[in-house]
C-alpha cells in the first residue's frame, strides 16, 4: 500500500472512530461500516441498501472494502452524523415515528427518503402530508370473514377525533367510527403477507378489535401511520394539557411487546393444551386461533409485581393437561394461574423476559381503571 493510501485510510479511521459516528445515522444500529460519500453519514449495511436505491441523493461505499480518495474522506470529516443530522433532522414533528434497526423495511425506507430525498424536516413549519389533521384515501382492508383484501375508503379527522372506514366510496355512514384515543397501529408485514401491511387495533366494549390493511405505496401507508400519530398527539394535548410533549409521545402508537405461538390450557388446568397465537400488547395478553383474526378468543390483564402478578419458568407440579411442547411458563395473578408451553427454550425465555418487563413496571391510574373494567379472561 502506498504512503498516500495509508494516510487516507488513517484519516478515514479517525473520522469513523468519532463517538457521533458509532451508531447508524438512520436506524441507530451500532458499529456502522458503510458511509455515504455525498451526504457524509455513517450507516449500517441494511440502510446502505436503501441509500443505494436513491443514487441521485446518496452514493454509498463500504468503509472496509472500498477505496476512498482524499476528497471523500475530507468530506466525511467535515460532516459526519452530527452535522448531517442537524441539517436533515432539524424540524422533525414530535409525533413522527423515527424507526430503529428493529423496525420493518418500509418504515426505515420512508424515514430515509423523507429525510434526504423529500427533505421533509429541513424547514420549520413545513406542510407535511400527515400534519394537517385530516387524511382521506383508499386502503386495502382484509375482510373479517372472507379473508380477501378489498379497497375501502378511510377518513381520519382531528376535528372529530376519530378514524372511519366506509364499505363503499359513496356510502353516507361509515362501517366503523373509532375514537382516536383507543387506536393503536403497528406494521406487520410478515403476518399480513405484504411489505406495507399495517395492523390497526382499537378497543370496542373493552375488547380488542383488529383491522389489517395495506397500500401499494410504502410512502402512503407510512403517511397514514404518522397521520394517526399526529391526530392522537393533538387530541392528547387537549385532553392532558399539563402533560409534557415527551409524556404524550410515549402514549402514541406502540409496537407489540411480543407475538407468537404458545400452547394453553383452560382454567381447570386438566384440559388438553391447544396451540394458539398470542399477542402481548403492554398489559393485555390476547390469544387468537389465527394470527389474522379480527377478535381475540380471550384476553387477560397483566398487572405489576406489587399487585400480586409474577411469571415463573415451568409448570406447576402435577399439571395434568396433555401438551406437545415442553418449555412451560406460568403467569400468576391474584385470581388464578395461567399455564403455557413453548416450542423451544428460546421462545420460553423470550416470553418470560417480555412478561417480566411488564410486571416490573408500576401500574398507572389509567391501568388500574382498565383492570376494573376488564372482565374478560381466557375461556377454556
Amino acid at each position: 500500500m502506498s504512503g498516500g493510501n495509508e494516510r487516507i485510510m488513517k484519516a478515514l479511521k479517525e473520522v469513523w472512530r468519532r463517538a457521533e459516528n458509532s451508531l447508524c445515522a438512520d436506524c441507530g444500529k451500532p458499529d456502522p461500516d458503510w458511509a455515504s460519500s455525498t451526504l457524509g453519514v455513517f450507516i449500517c449495511l441494511s440502510c446502505s441498501g436503501i441509500h443505494r436505491n436513491i443514487p441521485s441523493i446518496s452514493k454509498v461505499k463500504s468503509l472496509k472494502m472500498d477505496h476512498w480518495d482524499d476528497a471523500q474522506v475530507q468530506f466525511l470529516a467535515k460532516h459526519g452524523n452530527a452535522v448531517t443530522k442537524a441539517i436533515y433532522e432539524a424540524h422533525i414533528p414530535i409525533y413522527y415515528y423515527q424507526p430503529t434497526y428493529n423496525d420493518c423495511h418500509v418504515l426505515r425506507e420512508q424515514w430515509i427518503r423523507a429525510k434526504y430525498e423529500r427533505r421533509e424536516f429541513t424547514e420549520p413549519g413545513k406542510q407535511l402530508p400527515y400534519s394537517n389533521g385530516v387524511k382521506e384515501g383508499i386502503l386495502w382492508k382484509r375482510g373479517r370473514d372472507s379473508g380477501q383484501f378489498l379497497p375501502r375508503k378511510f377518513l381520519l379527522s382531528e376535528r372529530e377525533g376519530c378514524l372511519k372506514y366506509f364499505t363503499k366510496q359513496d356510502a353516507k355512514e361509515p362501517k366503523i367510527n373509532v375514537k382516536i384515543d383507543v387506536i393503536n397501529a403497528t406494521f406487520q408485514p410478515v403476518k399480513i403477507g405484504n411489505p406495507n401491511g399495517l395492523q390497526i387495533t382499537y378497543l370496542k366494549d373493552n375488547k380488542t378489535r383488529n383491522i389489517f390493511v395495506y397500500h401499494e405505496s410504502g410512502k402512503e401507508v407510512v403517511d397514514w401511520f404518522n397521520a394517526i400519530r399526529s391526530v392522537q398527539f393533538h387530541y392528547l394535548k387537549v385532553a392532558f394539557p399539563i402533560a409534557s410533549d415527551s409524556e404524550i409521545k410515549n402514549r402514541l402508537t406502540r409496537n407489540f411487546l411480543k407475538e407468537g405461538y404458545m400452547e394453553k390450557t383452560g382454567p381447570k388446568q386438566k384440559e388438553a393444551f391447544k396451540k394458539r397465537w398470542f399477542t402481548l400488547d403492554h398489559r393485555r395478553l390476547m390469544y387468537f386461533k389465527d394470527p389474522l383474526d379480527a377478535f381475540a378468543k380471550g384476553e387477560v390483564f397483566v398487572g405489576s409485581r406489587e399487585n400480586g402478578y409474577s411469571v415463573q419458568k415451568g409448570l406447576p407440579s402435577g399439571t395434568q393437561g396433555n401438551f406437545s411442547w415442553h418449555y412451560g411458563l406460568t403467569i400468576v395473578t391474584p385470581d388464578r394461574e395461567y399455564l403455557f408451553t413453548c416450542e423451544t427454550e428460546t421462545d420460553q425465555l423470550d416470553w418470560i423476559a417480555a412478561f417480566t418487563s411488564v410486571i416490573d413496571q408500576a401500574m398507572t391510574p389509567q391501568e388500574y381503571a382498565s383492570k376494573c373494567l376488564d372482565a374478560v379472561s381466557f375461556p377454556s
